[in-house]
């Protein structure tokens, strides 16, 4: 392996025949071209000398992890909460530790390339180590006690606002450590809360109340058009749920129907909480069509039986087609089904959805977008043709990015833009919708920055206040459109707009313009 920095673990990994081992097991200038650790490994071994390793693994990924949880202790620790308070109000959630900047776990989720969700589940989980639970993090240390295991103890024993006195605590710790390797996740989890209630008879009750105050109704992405809905609900009332459901199900399907039994479960929830039986609102859309410049000359899109246009008919370099829906990807023909359900497609093509709005974002072989329109804007300019040439046949540039505005305020046209092209937040790993973002200048109003679509990008309000108060940061914002975040402990992560992608080989050249006519029609 290259140079770099080695990390010692207490572990020691015994080379089997001789089979020599880096001696640097983590290397952050690691590239693609250095072997993986199984090379250093003879080809043929035997079972047992394979869970020799297995074993030895895992008690080295444990020490890996007691490391890691202090090194994002340390961080933390260096970004002290500035003595006035910023301007603004943060949200409770985006609090950081207390003594903590509030942007402290911002940067940790940056350094490790994850969201800031799981940065802060993984401070809360260094933090109720090394001031709750000190066993448990010196099993965790040397490597005799797992990381799951280890996580499982914290997760019970280290829940937020519990006022489990810590007396408590440890004897609870002491009495669940000397097992906790001959029992699974959960059954380790099951014998905490037994050791904790005989030891403290309102901990059951303090914790169901707090169970109690945080449901709520979530949805889960899944991929393939599919999305998973949650209900954190009391067990009861979940079981009742379930039984109703199947009840419904089992009538229908004695009725007939003869789908699956898990579909008509799910058929009958989503009618008992729609009630299509009832006048609902109108539903409509704001639908933008996303076309590369090329493909705008190559026929129909997505007409109603119409075949594709070359430009975007899947190839070795040109993916499928896909469209977007809340940020969930879908293939042609599911997008087809759905502008059909919103009445957005016609025999000459696509149509504004009734209430809805119809745009076109016309962007480069890469991806880059050039110009967002409306349907009117777009029928103009081709009446219009170019102004210069009447004749139509320069090919100059008809449309393009809203100009600069001499104010501080983005005009209508620059947000249009703007949300089209960046669709969410565009702080690196942050997915919440340019909708609700502010329009945040890159380099300050006040320091000379433009309000030009080149200086511009949506962040949501958090991140536009990391960006705007935050010590240390670095943003910077190419023509491109792509965001560079530099952290204060000299991180950097690229932000892409959605759509942008890095061209494998030179764009194709413009398709040539169709010869003119020899005798044209005396009209």
């Amino acid at each position: 392996m290259t140079s770099g920095v080695g990390i010692a673990v207490g572990v020691s990994l015994e080379p089997i025949d001789a089979a020599p081992w880096p001696e640097d097991l983590v290397d952050p200038d690691a590239t693609s071209d250095v072997e993986p650790l199984a090379a250093w490994l003879p080809r043929r071994r035997t079972s047992a000398e394979s869970a020799s390793l297995l074993q030895q693994i895992t008690a080295a990924e444990a020490q890996l992890a007691a490391l890691k949880l202090d090194l994002v202790l340390d961080i933390a620790a260096e970004r002290p909460a500035p003595a006035d308070p910023r301007p603004g109000e943060a949200r409770a959630a985006d609090v950081g530790p207390p003594g903590t900047s509030e942007f402290a776990l911002d940067e940790l989720a940056l350094v490790l390339n994850t969201s800031r969700t799981a940065a802060v589940t993984l401070f809360d989980q260094g933090h109720v180590l090394a001031t709750r639970l000190p066993a448990t993090r010196a099993e965790l240390a040397t490597g005799r006690l797992d990381w799951p295991r280890a996580r499982a103890i914290a997760a019970e024993l280290g829940r937020p606002a519990d006022e489990t006195d810590p007396v408590i605590v440890a004897a609870v710790e002491a009495a669940v450590l000397p097992v906790a390797t001959e029992l699974s996740v959960r059954q380790l989890r099951e014998l905490v809360r037994r050791e904790l209630a005989a030891r403290d008879a309102e901990a059951a009750d303090r914790r169901r109340e707090q169970a109690r105050k945080a449901a709520d109704v979530g949805v889960r992405n899944l991929g393939n058009g599919m999305s998973e809905l949650t209900m954190l609900m009391p067990h009861p009332e979940a079981r009742a749920c379930r039984q109703a459901l199947d009840a419904h199900a089992r009538e229908a399907q004695a009725a007939g129907d003869r789908r699956p039994i898990g579909l008509l479960r799910v058929g009958a929830g989503i009618d008992l909480i729609l009630r299509p039986w009832q006048e609902q609102p109108a539903v409509t859309a704001h639908l933008t069509v996303v076309a590369p410049l090329g493909a705008l000359t190559a026929g129909r899109f997505l007409a109603d039986g119409a075949p594709l246009p070359a430009a975007f008919r899947p190839s070795a370099g040109n993916p499928a087609p896909v469209g977007e829906v809340d940020g969930e990807a879908v293939t042609a023909a599911h997008l087809r089904e759905l502008l059909q359900q919103l009445d957005a497609l016609c025999p000459g093509g696509l149509q504004a959805p009734t209430g809805g709005r119809l745009d076109l974002a016309v962007t480069d072989d890469g991806g880059r977008l050039l110009a967002v329109l409306g349907r009117g804007e777009l029928d103009r300019l081709a009446t219009r043709g170019c102004p210069s040439h009447p004749d139509g046949t320069c090919g100059c540039p008809l449309t393009g990015p809203p100009p600069a505005v001499d104010r501080y305020s983005p005009s209508a046209t620059q947000r249009r833009f703007l949300t089209t092209r960046d669709r969410t937040c565009r702080h690196p790993g942050c997915s919440g919708r340019a909708a609700w973002a502010d329009l945040d200048h890159v380099l300050a109003h006040g320091a000379g920055g433009v309000t030009d679509c080149s200086n511009l990008c949506c962040l949501c309000r958090r991140h536009h206040r990391l960006k705007t108060f935050a010590e240390g940061w670095a943003h910077t914002l190419g023509d491109d459109g792509v965001l560079t975040v530099i952290t204060p402990s000299g991180v950097t992560r690229i932000s892409r707009p959605p759509g942008w992608r890095v061209l494998r080989e030179p764009p194709a050249p413009p398709p040539a313009p169709p010869p003119p006519d020899e005798d044209p029609p005396p009209f």
